[in-house]
């Protein structure tokens, strides 16, 4: 079938991005789905740094590669070994597809990313094998195993999660990475308790998505870090107790005995450690440049019995925790609404990435169906 997609054929464009063009959208071939995987009708699309950092060229993808990686669709057909799930079915694409049968999926706890799967994304592949797009007769690549900035895409059964019909498009959408990522370093890998303080620092989607879950944990007293004075504004509407900038932040003496880091640069990082209180835990999911590095301090780690912990995509597995978070948004306790800054178009794609690299987007939700 033909479909309309946005691809990235050449990393580093200048910006700003709505005169370089980095993305543009055209027609591509999309096969039919195999035995294990679906075609999705894609109805909403997340923006997220994820997507940046390939169009900027911090991380490094197999090109030309259709972009998008939180997307949220219909289900439309099924391949014949897909009995799980029905056409019609509303799923919630997920950026690190399991293999189930790994030492590491086995193991059930999400805290290391399946290699196979991880295999796979690096190759731009599903994680069944092979790529499904086509321009002109030559392979497209896949961002992620999802694709989701097009009109539909094919999607390995594991690389994605029934909901219910009745949740939007765009809140289904941000739970497959936003939430995923944020919710899951503070549930996860930070694991909180009643009377403790946890800070987030860095107010971007995943950040926000943190916070939000954080904010939903009774007891728990939470506080926002940006630099940003508008992201401090509406971390208080989230729900937050406190929002400072970092100088504020390190000049007030706050000691969180939970903070997550999700900015992706080094001076995030270095401050989110040095804001860990003694016995405190620092979960960093920020992606920085694969060659950045930072300085911590070996004798404020011991001396101060701290832990720095990696969570990729939140320590989550992703069929246990959005249902979770699914949840809670029913309940009321997660307006993921509020996340939303914007709804744009597919051909306005490239203007939403200046948004995004400008530090003035939470989140930008891709009509790419006009029914999110």
């Amino acid at each position: 079938m033909k479909v309309q997609a946005a691809v990235l054929d050449t990393p580093d464009a200048a910006r700003p991005y709505a005169t370089s063009r980095p993305l543009r959208v055209e027609e591509f071939d999309l096969e039919a789905p195999g035995p294990t995987e679906i075609l999705l009708r894609i109805d909403a699309a997340g923006l997220c740094h994820s997507d940046l950092s390939v169009v900027d060229g911090n991380r490094r993808r197999p090109l030309p590669m259709v972009l998008g990686h939180e997307a949220s669709g219909i289900v439309t057909e099924t391949g014949a070994d897909v009995h799980d799930l029905s056409v019609g079915d509303r799923v919630v694409a997920t950026f690190l597809p399991l293999c189930g049968t790994c030492e590491v999926c086995l193991s059930g706890d999400g805290r290391l990313p399946c290699p196979v799967g991880s295999a796979a994304n690096g190759a731009g592949t599903l994680i069944g094998g092979g790529r499904r797009l086509s321009r002109g007769g030559a392979p497209v690549n896949h961002h992620l195993g999802v694709s989701g900035f097009a009109s539909h895409a094919v999607l390995d059964r594991r690389s994605v999660v029934r909901v219910g019909h009745d949740v939007p498009a765009d809140i289904a959408a941000v739970l497959g990475c936003a939430v995923l990522t944020g919710g899951g370093a503070v549930l996860n890998a930070g694991t909180p308790r009643a009377g403790q303080t946890v800070a987030v620092v860095g107010l971007g989607g995943v950040g926000m998505a943190a916070l939000l879950v954080a904010a939903s944990i009774e007891g728990v007293h939470v506080v926002g870090i940006d630099a940003n004075p508008a992201k401090l504004e509406l971390a208080i509407d989230l729900g937050a107790h406190g929002a400072m900038s970092p100088a504020e932040a390190r000049d007030g003496g706050l000691a969180a005995d939970v903070v997550v880091e999700c900015a992706g640069v080094v001076p995030a990082f270095e401050a989110a450690v040095a804001l860990t209180a003694p016995g405190g835990k620092m979960v960093t999911v920020g992606l920085p440049a694969p060659n950045a590095l930072a300085k911590v301090s070996p004798l404020e780690l011991v001396s101060g019995a701290k832990q720095i912990i990696g969570s990729y995509l939140g320590s989550a597995v992703p069929a246990r925790d959005i249902p979770y978070y699914e949840k809670l948004w029913r309940d009321g306790r997660l307006p993921l609404e509020k996340l939303i800054t914007s709804h744009v178009a597919l051909a306005d794609v490239n203007e939403a990435l200046d948004a995004l690299a400008e530090g003035e987007a939470v989140r930008q939700i891709i009509d790419v169906g006009g029914s999110a």
